[in-house]
């Protein structure tokens, strides 16, 4: 579906590259047909030469030569990205990455009917193992959302939303693999009080989180469910599992995912 299409990526910083080089690697992108820009001509020349793209610092450039005009900016500089590329996008697909900001927003800033798919990647795309939510705006139909599962899906999986839900994905699986982060430092932390080397424990429970995400993931099975067949009557699971429940491990994730959502509705300009 993309190898006869151009894509700009605006704002090839970390996110941008990310998702040139996870679009590279996939084999999902010609990589002759990617423009990247950046404010910095040092940035520009870097992606150019690690990716064999073109680039230039100039965004009404890059996106009057696209089919696809990825935004990837941060909140703050959306605005500002929008108005350099007014007038010069018409008929294109433009696919915004900003943490909280709404296709209402970017329709505003382009005008004249421009489909616009907003969506919300996380850090895990760069290994082609990201999960990303996609929303479709007023003029986006099907086979615009179409374009964005399949930018998105050479990076991972995919999932279309209603725009309203976006802040909560991003509190979830936008801002989860900090989260998840924490969690697995927790319990390689665990493994050395009991004596294991680090990199051993470390090694032991990231690949623990791993294949419990994929049993979640495969099986179809509710977590809960699968919680209960590791959880043996008078086990070791369940003295640990107590240890977690007293210590208020659950009701602490269900506060960061609502403190990250409300952030994120902030950064849009929206009250949580």
């Amino acid at each position: 579906m993309l190898k006869d299409k151009t894509l700009a990526v605006l704002g090839a910083g970390k996110l941008g590259e990310t998702m040139i080089r996870a679009l590279i690697e996939a084999g999902a992108v010609d990589r002759g047909r990617v423009i990247a820009t950046a404010r910095h001509p040092e940035t520009v020349e870097a992606r150019v030469k690690a990716y064999g793209i073109r680039g230039t610092t100039d965004n009404r450039e890059a996106a009057s030569n696209a089919d696809v005009v990825l935004i990837s900016v941060k909140p703050q500089q959306m605005a500002e990205a929008l108005a350099s590329i007014q007038g010069a996008v018409r008929h294109q697909l433009v696919v915004s990455t900003a943490t909280g900001v709404t296709t209402d927003f970017i329709e505003r800033g382009l005008g004249d009917s421009v489909p616009v798919v907003r969506t919300m990647p996380n850090t895990p795309c760069l290994l082609r193992a990201g999960m990303t939510a996609i929303a479709a705006g007023t003029h986006a139909r099907r086979e615009h959302v179409a374009v964005a599962e399949a930018v998105f899906g050479a990076m991972g999986r995919t999932r279309v939303v209603d725009e309203r839900h976006m802040d909560a994905v991003t509190g979830l699986s936008g801002s989860g693999p900090a989260f998840m982060y924490v969690v697995l430092e927790a319990l390689a932390e665990g493994g050395v009080k009991m004596g294991l080397p680090r990199e051993t424990a470390t090694e032991l429970i990231a690949q623990t989180m791993l294949g419990a995400a994929r049993m979640v993931l495969e099986t179809r099975e509710h977590p809960a469910k699968l919680k209960d067949i590791v959880t043996t009557p008078a086990g070791c699971t369940i003295d640990g599992l107590l240890e977690l429940e007293e210590g208020g491990l659950r009701v602490a994730l269900i506060k960061a995912v609502v403190k990250a959502t409300q952030r994120a509705a902030q950064l849009g300009g929206r009250t949580p």
